[in-house]
């Protein structure tokens, strides 16, 4: 008898920390990289060293944790989590939101924004990388560009990795980071607001640097629907998942189209048609899918439902704490770069004092700009780690590289133009 009680408290005891987690509902190692491994790929992409030094070998971690739905209720989300092993001093926290996905699942292979994550990782940043909700493996659908889904599926990321942080014998600086790119620097911006307006006594942001993100998407954004545009699908992601949220179409969100879009839409958007595939369904103006009477609506009546939601899920009004670095480029053709200047000029007059603009180039595309605004933010983000409190632009060495790495694309760039395919970045 005693025996089986000594067995049942053993037992019990093991389990005691799963019941700690208040977070995490499991998590697998999804993949290993070693330091030689992105070396290798690193040099296959003619990136230099010392623009992504590989100290550490990686693990990469399938993380399933507790967030919410916009009405409260708890739903489970996923992401992956870069944990630089054997880190020889404790390691900054970073979140890297990823750009606009339409598919769900987790692919075999690391992409280009796994790919960033993992550089980070490699020069010893703990990174967490939020599938957001809907995506990934996650529950219900995704809420695209709703800040406060954005931002909640990342706070509660980084509740989920700290509870793992003892069990993968991570040890963490007290620095937390904020980065994302496309819809990634609106979810980082999103977040930082998030934090600092609900969580700021539990959690401190050190410093964010948003890239290339829909900031102002009551104001410039908002204008790109009714002109040609490369990326139409962008207008019935945004409409299905505010309708969700704001109920401004009542009952089946598709009654907003005409036809045959209202029948195409949820054809197209059935998590098996790419990005690309559904922009060559749409119209190249996207307003020329919307009902006419709805349009009107929304030009002429500033209390149409859709423009009052598009208001409350813009990022411009308001004083960030935190430093702040606005990175864009002047030519990209999908995230007006007005928005950074407005997000700007209009948080610096609301008083903020540490918000800054980082142009990471002057005739790159949205694609293009993805690295360069990257290596400018690696460099921001250096800056406190070796100890300045409000940023700086990075020491000479990499903004040297920088600046190498920005002629290495603008060639890429005039290749591609020519008909050769440019080399992955």
């Amino acid at each position: 008898m005693m025996k089986r009680i000594y067995f049942l408290l053993l037992v019990i005891s093991a389990t005691l920390p799963c019941f700690a987690f208040q977070h995490i509902a499991s998590y697998t190692l999804y993949k290993t990289v070693t330091a030689a491994e992105f070396r290798e790929m690193a040099q296959k992409r003619h990136l230099p060293k010392s623009v992504v030094p590989a100290k550490y070998t990686v693990d990469v971690y399938d993380v399933t944790y507790y967030t919410q739905w916009h009405d409260g209720s708890k739903i489970r989300a996923t992401g992956l989590y870069f944990v630089p092993r054997d880190a020889k001093k404790p390691v900054a926290e970073m979140v890297y939101e990823h750009g606009t996905r339409v598919s769900r699942g987790r692919d075999a292979d690391l992409g280009g924004q796994e790919n960033i994550c993992l550089g980070f990782a490699m020069d010893g940043y703990a990174v967490m990388q939020p599938d957001y909700i809907g995506l990934g493996n996650g529950d219900k659908f995704h809420l695209y560009q709703v800040s406060e889904s954005e931002g909640q599926a990342s706070v509660d990321m980084i509740y989920a990795t700290r509870e793992l942080n003892d069990s993968l014998h991570v040890k963490t600086s007290g620095q937390l980071f904020l980065t994302g790119y496309s819809q990634g620097g609106h979810a980082a911006l999103a977040t930082q607001q998030l934090i600092e307006k609900k969580y700021g006594d539990k959690l401190h942001v050190t410093a964010s640097s948003p890239m290339s993100g829909a900031y102002d998407m009551c104001g410039v954004q908002g204008e790109v629907m009714f002109h040609s545009y490369s990326r139409p699908h962008y207008l019935p992601y945004l409409l299905a998942s505010f309708n969700e949220v704001y109920h401004f179409v009542p009952g089946d969100i598709n009654k907003i189209y005409k036809h045959p879009y209202d029948s195409l839409v949820p054809l197209l958007f059935d998590g098996k048609h790419s990005i690309r595939a559904i922009d060559k369904a749409l119209p190249a103006v996207p307003k020329d899918m919307i009902l006419d009477e709805f349009v009107e609506s929304y030009i002429h009546d500033t209390t149409n439902p859709l423009r009052i939601a598009l208001r409350e899920n813009s990022l411009c009004e308001w004083k960030p704490q935190a430093p702040v670095q606005l990175c864009y480029c002047d030519s990209d053709e999908q995230v007006t770069p007005r928005n950074a200047l407005v997000a700007y000029k209009t948080m610096k007059a609301m008083g903020a004092e540490h918000v800054t603009l980082r142009r990471a180039g002057k005739n790159f595309s949205h694609t293009r700009c993805a690295l360069i605004a990257t290596l400018y933010t690696k460099m921001y983000f250096d800056t406190f780690r070796r100890g300045s409190k409000y940023g700086g632009k990075g020491t000479w060495g990499p903004r040297i590289v920088a600046n190498m790495a920005k002629s290495m694309v603008k060639k890429s760039g005039k290749k591609h133009k020519g008909g050769e395919k440019p080399k992955s970045a």
